[in-house]
């Protein structure tokens, strides 16, 4: 069925649409939120959060525009809301789920702990940055949306997109020189 129909669909009342809408989105809005706040439960959580805005915010969608995009900058804008509200403290990044970070070692138990610490490394790294800042690489390094997609889902320029790629990955670098220069 084709996405407008599904749309329209939604908006007259039908629940199999609105199923057909949440099978076909919610593993992408929850790998972003699972990306941006580190938790299982606190991604699951978020997930439901922008179903529940886009059932409010499915009126105003303009047809004419890409639903795909707007639906991820409602997410998008949803996360950073969120983050603003409830200001995640660093706790929230140790507490990523060890199903996601373990992943079988070619070379034993050595190598399995090297890649949990770095693994918590880079989280605790995006837990410093900006909201603005962390978004961009969520999208760009860590789902691998080109710089057209994040600047299209972000309502933002292509050459600020880049930029704030760029200035993300050097802050980020940067935190993550601090905190291995502090613990060595």
């Amino acid at each position: 069925m084709e996405l407008d129909t599904v749309i329209r669909e939604c908006l007259a009342g039908s629940q199999g649409a609105w199923k057909t809408l949440m099978d076909t989105f919610a593993k992408r809005i929850f790998n972003m939120a699972y990306q941006f706040c580190g938790s299982r439960q606190e991604a699951e959580d978020r997930t439901q959060d922008v179903f529940f805005k886009l059932h409010g915010a499915l009126p105003k969608y303009d047809f004419g525009k890409n639903f795909t995009a707007w639906l991820l900058t409602l997410a998008k804008n949803h996360l950073i809301d969120e983050y603003r509200r409830t200001k995640w403290e660093k706790t929230q990044r140790d507490e990523f789920d060890d199903r996601v970070l373990a992943q079988p070692a070619h070379d034993g138990p050595e190598t399995s702990l090297v890649e949990k610490e770095t693994k918590a490394l880079v989280w605790e790294g995006l837990n410093r940055l900006s909201a603005d800042m962390r978004m961009v690489i969520i999208l760009r390094d860590l789902q691998g949306k080109s710089y057209e997609e994040v600047a299209e889902i972000l309502s933002l320029p292509l050459g600020t997109v880049k930029s704030r790629v760029n200035r993300a990955r050097i802050q980020l670098a940067q935190v993550l020189r601090e905190y291995r220069g502090g613990t060595s």
